[in-house]
This record gives C-alpha cells, structure tokens and sequence, in this order.
C-alpha cells in the first residue's frame, strides 16, 4: 500500500510535490560548481603570477569573466540549496523555519550579487587601481 496519490505517482513527485526537482537542482548546481571550480584553479595555476594586477588583468577578457561569473551564479545557488534543506530538516517550528529559510536565501542574493559587481566592476577595468 502507498501513500501515493494517483497524480503524484503519475508526475513522479513526492509528499512535498517538489523534492525530485530539488534534489535535481542541488546535483546540476553541484556538477556546475564543480566544473566551474575546476577551470578556476586551472585557470590560476597558469597565470604567471598571482598578484592583484595580474588577476585583474586576466579578469579584463571575457573569456575570464564570463566563466567567473558563472561561478559566482552556481555557487551561491547551491549554497542557498542546500542551507535550505538544512533548515528544512532541523528546524521545526514553521514560522521559525521560514524566517530562516527567507534569511539564507536574502545572504545569498546579496553576497551573490556583490561577488558579481566585484567581477564586473574588474573586467570593465573599473576596479583596478
């Protein structure tokens, strides 16, 4: 006997109706940041140095910033995923849960996008000194 209903079993979709897409977004988002990450440190490892200025140089082309900027995009989310399914599964008072939930994902948006204005402001040249 399942707890199932008809249309849930049709959609694929659990008790919450959401938990397969999550569960989807938490590993496309983790395989993107695992990628992204990748090329980052590779990216690094072949600069020949490491200071502000040569950084900020390699940050100039778009074929730097774009990618970085893609980082900064997968990381936050799947940081804010999973956060997300933490306070899901250990805080139980609803009202307490969604103030969290509604904090995670504000810190993310606003670290996100400051991490994003930082990449923009070095490749449009704004930002070196």
């Amino acid at each position: 006997m399942t707890m199932e209903t008809a249309l849930g079993r049709v959609r694929g979709t659990g008790s919450a109706e959401a938990g397969a897409g999550h569960w989807w977004h938490e590993r496309t988002s983790a395989l993107a940041t695992l990628i992204l990450f990748t090329w980052f440190v590779v990216s690094l490892a072949r600069l020949p140095a490491l200071d502000h200025q040569t950084v900020s140089q390699w940050l100039t082309s778009p074929l730097a910033a774009a990618p970085m900027l893609l980082l900064v995009l997968a990381t936050f989310w799947h940081l804010q995923l999973g956060l997300i399914v933490v306070i899901e599964d250990y805080v139980h008072e609803d009202g307490s849960r969604l103030f969290w939930a509604t904090m995670v994902k504000f810190a993310a948006v606003l670290a996100g996008t400051l991490a994003a204005v930082s990449v923009l402001m070095l490749a449009l040249g704004g930002g070196s000194p």
